[in-house]
């Protein structure tokens, strides 16, 4: 972190070598209006948010009714489920497969298609983290709901969807940065045919607008961090609650 607003404060001719001693010359204000201006920034940004907001809540959704189902029931099929549900952790998605699929979909450049990549990619995540939390809610909360006449969607919308906000708030944050700061799904499946900032970070760093302009790309990078680091900074409590009484339990 440093070294990243260290080298976003410089001018191009300190900055040719990156290193962590600080600017001679603080160059801050005048590198982020170029990079404002010439980056490419707020279609970015709306790109980023057109793509990360359908697929976190999406996931959130499917995640959190198929743990409450897989936490609810049990026998061999729904635990050979579970394993199949959360495989997706530890086996790595085939981006070949991916996009040649996508292909034959025609999702292939477009948004919808990036969405459902996410979307597949980290349910695995939600899935994990919030099967654990719903084990620990007591039964009889959902037997008293079903005893008044709720019937299943009630219960899970009334009674489980907000006893789930702290594991539901870490999911959103970490899922959020693994979609904002994605750039190697986005650069097969999109191609170029939708910005989103890390996507664009990378085109704009590889011509000549950024070329050898370490200040610029740096500063580019410490604009596409602020917003989910913000974020980060305000909800860490509830990331952290999230995590010991979820996945750890």
């Amino acid at each position: 972190m440093w070294l990243v607003v260290m080298t976003a404060g410089k001018s191009q001719g300190d900055a040719l070598s990156p290193n962590l001693a600080p600017p001679t010359d603080w160059q801050l204000w005048e590198n982020l209006r170029e990079v404002w201006d010439r980056g490419r920034i707020p279609s970015a940004f709306a790109g980023s948010l057109l793509v990360m907001v359908p697929a976190v809540v999406g996931v959130l959704i499917l995640g959190s009714m198929a743990a409450w189902v897989l936490a609810r029931r049990t026998g061999r099929a729904y635990a050979v489920l579970y394993a199949a549900a959360i495989s997706g952790i530890v086996l790595p998605p085939a981006v070949v497969t991916i996009v040649l699929l996508l292909r034959q979909l025609g999702l292939a450049g477009t948004a919808t298609g990036m969405i459902g990549v996410y979307a597949g990619i980290y349910l695995s995540t939600v899935i994990f983290f919030v099967t654990g939390f719903v084990r620990t809610i007591p039964l009889e909360l959902e037997e008293a709901a079903r005893v008044d006449g709720a019937g299943p969607v009630t219960v899970f919308v009334r009674v489980i969807l907000p006893l789930l906000r702290p594991v539901l708030a870490t999911a959103t944050i970490l899922i959020c940065l693994y979609v904002w700061n994605d750039v190697f799904y986005a650069f097969f499946v999109l191609g170029g045919r939708l910005d989103t900032l890390p996507l664009n970070l990378f085109q704009v760093a590889s011509a000549g607008l950024y070329l050898n302009n370490w200040h610029l790309i740096f500063m580019y990078v410490v604009l596409m961090s602020l917003p989910l680091l913000i974020v980060f900074v305000v909800a860490q409590r509830k990331i952290i609650s999230g995590i010991t009484s979820g996945a750890v339990k």
